[in-house]
């Protein structure tokens, strides 16, 4: 079976997986909104259709939303103007469905009865769309669709006092996974799902607290780690009135085992960064040297499929012997769509991305390394473009188990039959569609002991790793109770940042 290609256009990454969104925040620093822009540009590969920050200045708050990049527009002096303050908050963005529009884009405020708050949050509400139902029914107004704002009237309609305890109360009506980070006149609050799914550290610039998704956006300003946001935490900094700053933890929730999302590993997170108390970096290679002992074969060179690859290559050349080459050059300067308007021109495809360097490759046996496989078609392009190069033989080494089951937890993956693994009876199937001369993938197994050091425990999965094993660590109520008319991806889950 030939998997679908789209006509019109040629989406540049449409091959692999996204995460939707990165969030920064900090308190009682008076270069608030530049920290905060420093924050969300080393957490760009989070999201890169839209950035925004808002900032309080003691009286009022300013917010500025924009779409592209974060270096587009914050590293303007006039833009970081109209964000005065001593306290911030950021969020970066990708859209997974229909048309990146400026309402969607993060933080989203409101003034309510207990004051200004603004939400910004990484994940997905398994249930937004539920709520959001509700809360049309009784009178709420939407002005977005985004499952950001089912927050924001949870927390108004709330009848608690304070704003903390409103929002206390609004989390726990929501379900699935998120990161969240809330700013107030005088709070800076974070929070994760009960299940830890999605990453939130606890850092501190100058006695300043900052909340981020990864420890690589402390690292670029200089701030100190002091821990991850536990799974079903909320930890609230307050501004007093001396200018001391307080934080408090607070776990409203019956405490369950933590479950990090397994492709943080695999695929999301920077290599640089540390994710529950482990180096990205360190993980992705043992991928690698458990794929080479998994799954060898005789070769000529290790070449990774940039940059997600690279690491599990550098490992899977260690442990084989047979020597790393960079044999594929990647064009960090293409956007992320290209418009190709003729057949001829979307021939080129990949090329616009990645080029063969023949000169390591001609000639030769090639072990090529990724990180994953979707739906197989940018790993169709790239074995023909290694074989134009010279090669003797492609063989494809994957360092994670195959994706079987889409997810509603902040990743955009497509509909379970568009996935590789669903197209094919076996895996010498999918290998003759890609085109190689062997193909093999991680065992879950293998990803686990990479990443934590035990193998998976079927009966208490250590890690959320439902892409692969089909066993989701909360309920799906959206999914469930969708109505008849409604597509199996619903457009809201799949939007929510």
């Amino acid at each position: 079976m030939v998997l679908p290609m789209q006509d019109d256009h040629f989406d540049i990454d449409g091959d692999t997986l996204h995460e939707e969104c990165g969030v920064f925040g900090i308190l009682g620093h008076p270069e608030a909104a530049t920290l905060t822009a420093l924050g969300l540009h080393a957490l760009q590969h989070r999201g890169q259709e839209a950035a925004g920050i808002v900032t309080f200045d003691g009286r009022q708050f300013h917010s500025e939303r924009q779409l592209g990049l974060v270096g587009d527009h914050y590293t303007n002096p006039a833009t970081l103007a109209r964000l005065p303050g001593h306290m911030a908050m950021g969020h970066v963005r990708y859209s997974t469905t229909g048309e990146t529009i400026l309402r969607n884009v993060q933080p989203l405020f409101a003034e309510l009865e207990v004051g200004g708050i603004a939400i910004a949050h990484n994940g997905n509400f398994t249930n937004g769309l539920t709520l959001r139902r509700q809360l049309i029914a009784s009178g709420a107004i939407c002005q977005s669709t985004s499952d950001t704002e089912v927050v924001l009237h949870l927390i108004a309609r709330s009848r608690r006092q304070s704003s903390s305890d409103r929002f206390l109360d609004a989390i726990g009506h929501l379900e699935g996974a998120y990161a969240l980070v809330a700013l107030t006149r005088t709070k800076l609050i974070g929070a994760r799902d009960p299940n830890g799914i999605r990453p939130l550290v606890l850092g501190e610039l100058d006695g300043k607290p900052i909340f981020a998704s990864e420890t690589c956006a402390l690292d670029i300003i200089g701030a100190k780690f002091v821990r991850d946001v536990e799974n079903g935490e909320v930890v609230i900094c307050e501004m007093q009135a001396n200018g001391e700053i307080t934080i408090e933890s607070i776990k409203p929730r019956v405490p369950v085992r933590e479950r990090v999302c397994l492709f943080e590993y695999v695929y999301f997170a920077r290599p640089d960064s540390v994710v529950a108390g482990r180096s990205v970096y360190g993980a992705r290679k043992r991928m690698g040297i458990n794929l080479a002992q998994e799954a060898p074969v005789e070769a000529d060179v290790v070449v990774p499929v940039p940059d997600g690859g690279t690491p599990a290559a550098i490992g899977y050349a260690q442990a084989s012997g047979i020597p790393f080459e960079l044999g594929i050059i990647r064009n960090h300067y293409v956007g992320r769509t290209f418009i190709e308007p003729t057949q001829s021109i979307r021939a080129f495809g990949v090329k616009l991305k990645h080029s063969a360097n023949r000169a390591e490759i001609a000639g030769k046996r090639v072990v090529l390394v990724d990180d994953s496989i979707v739906r197989g078609t940018t790993s169709v392009k790239i074995v023909q473009m290694i074989r134009e190069a010279g090669a003797k033989e492609v063989h494809i080494r994957v360092a994670s188990p195959m994706i079987y089951h889409s997810d509603y937890y902040g990743i955009d993956t497509p509909d379970p039959e568009k996935l590789l693994a669903n197209q094919y009876a076996d895996i010498e199937a999918m290998c003759r569609y890609i085109g190689a001369d062997s193909l093999q993938f991680l065992s879950i197994d293998g990803l686990y002991k990479a990443v934590g050091g035990e193998p998976r425990n079927p009966l208490a999965p250590q890690f959320t790793d439902h892409y692969f094993t089909g066993e989701y660590p909360t309920p799906l109520t959206d999914l469930n109770g969708r109505q008849k008319n409604e597509p199996k991806q619903i457009s809201l889950m799949r939007e929510a940042g």
